[in-house]
């Protein structure tokens, strides 16, 4: 009990730590974006140890959201690396404490080139924050860690911070799930946001299709022609009139003595749940997904014409 009694313990300090933070939001963060939208030049996030860790987070979520950010690391940036700052950059400093060395080091320099400094820091009386063109202030009461010393609290209230500035902007510049895609075109996050359903959709001749007349003997050689275990009934557009599954034939066999009388329009269902050929396929997965009755494949429409079906199966295979 004593390790739950412990981790229960860290969670719940940080916690507190992020209520005090949101009870802290003041109008500083309103410049804080607007002196970054207002940027002409590169938005440089930096910090020391920890706080350096979460600022290279910070920097990778403000570049795969939108807002193109890099990360200098102090130590590097004092011995050569502050050759990548150019006059009218923005600086994102990051400091529990804003006095580490490193940190304090560079600011001459900063000032120098006249950049915009942002500070993210729980000491608003400290070197950095004097410094700073505007200081979003974190307030961490203590560290989770016993000896109050390891950062936790204050390198989770920084994080966040960081997340909040990053998808604030990101709407702000409205940036879109087409524009996220092209930042992530690998694994499945890739799948989701790139596939269409036109590029898993089985079309042509494994895209079953028979008209409103057509035989029971008809429909029997077109559903094992397409394996998909279903087959799109149109008019004689082209357009969408129902859909007849391995289930509707079995119900129809189990109903009917004299099938050869059967016509498609007989026993197709209609109205089926369909998906647009422009859309998502990760559109497709969710509409099965969430569907109130059972969903294995969805007919594919281009305005009202059937171009082909897509499965589970077919999103499942291609990882989404």
């Amino acid at each position: 009990m004593t390790i739950l009694t412990d981790i229960k313990s860290v969670i719940s300090l940080e916690i507190k730590t992020l209520e005090d933070l949101l009870g802290s939001i003041d109008t500083t963060f309103e410049e804080a974006i607007e002196l970054i939208l207002a940027s002409n030049g590169k938005i440089i996030i930096s910090g020391m140890g920890k706080s350096g860790l979460v600022g290279r987070k910070i920097a990778a979520t403000f570049s795969s959201t939108g807002t193109t950010a890099v990360f200098l690391h102090p130590s590097e940036a004092l011995h050569g690396d502050l050759g990548m700052v150019e006059p009218g950059d923005t600086i994102i400093l990051l400091g529990k404490s804003g006095e580490s060395d490193e940190m304090v080091g560079m600011l001459p320099i900063l000032e120098k080139l006249k950049c915009k400094i942002i500070a993210i820091t729980a000491n608003r009386e400290s070197t950095l924050a004097r410094h700073s063109d505007v200081v979003l202030y974190t307030p961490v009461e203590k560290e989770a860690c016993t000896l109050n010393l390891a950062p936790t609290c204050s390198t989770t209230a920084a994080l966040v911070v960081g997340d909040a500035l990053a998808i604030t902007l990101m709407k702000i510049k409205q940036f879109t799930r087409d524009d996220f895609a092209m930042f992530h075109p690998a694994g499945r996050i890739g799948k989701r946001l790139l596939y269409k359903v036109s590029k898993l959709m089985k079309g042509g001749d494994e895209n079953p299709v028979i008209r409103l007349e057509a035989s029971f003997d008809d429909l029997l050689t077109s559903i094992t022609k397409g394996k998909v275990n279903a087959v799109s009934v149109v008019d004689e557009k082209g357009h969408l009139k129902g859909l007849i599954t391995g289930y509707d034939l079995r119900k129809a066999i189990q109903a009917h003595s004299d099938l050869k009388a059967l016509t498609a329009d007989d026993i197709m269902f209609e109205a089926p749940t369909t998906i647009d050929v422009d859309a998502y396929a990760i559109e497709a997965y969710d509409t099965m997904k969430n569907s109130s009755k059972p969903l294995q494949l969805l007919p594919v429409l281009d305005g009202k014409t059937v171009v082909g079906i897509i499965t589970m199966h077919d999103m499942i295979r291609a990882g989404l």
